[in-house]
């Protein structure tokens, strides 16, 4: 969503059962932002989120999320609690989903780098293909992938950490078919969210992609329809907003949906979309 801000034949099973986890709902409670000052803490969420790309699955091997107080690249790293470790599809958190990596309290002060701690266990699915094909991962890599930025964090603050894994350009095919992962990853940091909310819908037919525009006054936020239809916005500022629906089979018409209301922290749903030709 663009806004204007694992192999053997043993081993598929297990990954599948692993990498498919739901999208976790974001969650800026009270109760958080009031423990953290009762602590002297802060709250702090690190959250992945991915563009679409090219492939039917990307599958990732997280294995810690860490923070670094220092300017020290080689020291002074700590991990995080809580860290959610596991198998993800980046595929499966486009079209504004997500997932929560960590969930903790973290003491005040000025956190100067970031670190991905990835696993050997990352693989990529090739459209048309049954078998998953293991992606080499670079020790350097797997020893952490640092970002690099200055957020200066304050006892009762809520804070997100928002990881934007670029798949489509975190992979590299070599002459000999074989796949490195060479992670493209993009951090952003929010303080105190906006009261946002969010739209889902379906559009039908499903056998082609459709492009759906939210728009409220000269703010527009653009996602797609995915395999069966359905569409989804997150992290809208509450409104009314009308919906366009533009086809990529050009022998159906554009349509239009109007006054479609969201409220803080709700996602509104909408009936389904039925484009005609």
């Amino acid at each position: 969503m663009k806004r204007v801000l694992l192999t053997s034949a043993l081993l598929l099973p297990f990954l599948f059962f692993l990498l498919y986890l739901p999208s976790c709902k974001k969650d800026y409670s009270t109760e958080n932002n009031q423990n953290s000052i009762n602590s002297g803490t802060a709250h702090l969420q690190v959250r992945l989120h991915d563009a679409p790309g090219d492939y039917e699955a990307v599958l990732i091997d997280v294995k810690d999320v860490q923070i670094n107080f220092s300017t020290d690249s080689t020291g002074g790293w700590q991990s995080l609690q809580s860290v959610q470790s596991g198998t993800y599809d980046l595929l499966e958190l486009a079209n504004g989903k997500d997932t929560l990596l960590v969930d903790a309290r973290v003491k005040p002060g000025r956190i100067h780098q970031v670190r991905l701690v990835l696993g050997n266990g990352n693989f990529v699915k090739i459209e048309g293909q049954t078998n998953l094909i293991p992606m080499q991962t670079p020790s350097a890599q797997q020893s952490g992938l640092k970002l690099n930025f200055q957020m200066d964090v304050k006892a009762g603050v809520d804070y997100i950490i928002s990881i934007d894994f670029d798949a489509s350009k975190s992979i590299v095919k070599t002459g000999n078919a074989k796949y490195i992962l060479k992670p493209v990853i993009k951090a952003a940091v929010v303080e105190a969210p906006p009261k946002t909310g969010g739209i889902h819908g379906i559009v039908s037919p499903d056998s082609f992609q459709t492009t759906v525009l939210a728009m409220m006054g000269t703010d527009t936020t653009t996602t797609f329809t995915d395999s069966t239809g359905a569409y989804l916005f997150n992290g809208l500022p509450i409104g009314i907003y009308s919906l366009v629906y533009l086809p990529s089979d050009t022998t159906y018409k554009d349509s239009t949906r109007t006054n479609i209301s969201v409220m803080t922290n709700m996602t509104t749903p909408v009936d389904t979309t039925f484009l005609h030709q």
